[in-house]
């Protein structure tokens, strides 16, 4: 899973301008990583000035995917990732870009035509496009799932443990005061009859 580029783009006017943006090319060889930010470049704003307001989207181009979330205020975030990027963190991710931008730039910073790209710039998108390589760092709801499913992991080689100690678990039985004769008769003769059918 990768992050290749994080930005906000301006849509209103056209054509779309590039206010901020930060790009992860590493992965991309020296002779190959000129063409490869043109591309991107050229699809961001193509997807910039395709993005409604409030709309949400992932278009797919090769092996990349452009996760886009337009605003009212004339800007569109975008996160450019692999195919294997869970678009729910991306748009977790682009919520809190576009929210952060737009705390910082007023529309009135961003509406003048005559404007350069990168004339807004958000220092903490160079933070962002490292930490949120991990899907994990984002996303509540990948925690959650990363963390239960850990607690499953657990719960079943303790279970397991627990079936491998079959005579302390007899003897716990045997002294149990918690059991009546009746529960401990029949824990005795279902064991008795599960060791039979396995020797069977």
């Amino acid at each position: 899973m990768k992050i290749y580029y994080i930005g906000v783009l301006r849509n209103e006017p056209k054509p779309s301008l590039e206010l901020c943006g930060e790009k992860d090319l590493s992965s991309f060889s020296r002779f190959t990583r000129s063409n490869v930010e043109e591309f991107m470049n050229f699809f961001t704003k193509t997807v910039a000035e395709h993005t409604k307001p409030g709309q949400r989207q992932d278009i797919e181009e090769k092996s990349y995917t452009f996760h886009a979330y337009g605003r009212s205020e004339g800007v569109v975030g975008i996160i450019i990732s692999d195919g294997e990027y869970p678009a729910l963190v991306a748009h977790q991710l682009l919520s809190k870009i576009v929210d952060e931008f737009l705390a910082k730039y007023p529309r009135t910073a961003f509406a003048v035509p005559e404007m350069n790209e990168g004339a807004c710039p958000l220092t903490q998108l160079k933070e962002y496009i490292v930490k949120y390589q991990d899907p994990s760092a984002a996303d509540s709801i990948m925690k959650i799932q990363r963390e239960l499913d850990e607690t499953k992991i657990v719960l079943h080689k303790t279970i397991e443990s627990v079936l491998e100690r079959g005579e302390k678990i007899d003897s716990l039985v045997a002294k149990s005061d918690g059991l009546s004769a009746q529960s401990k008769m029949f824990y005795t003769q279902a064991k008795s009859k599960n060791s039979c059918c396995v020797i069977c």
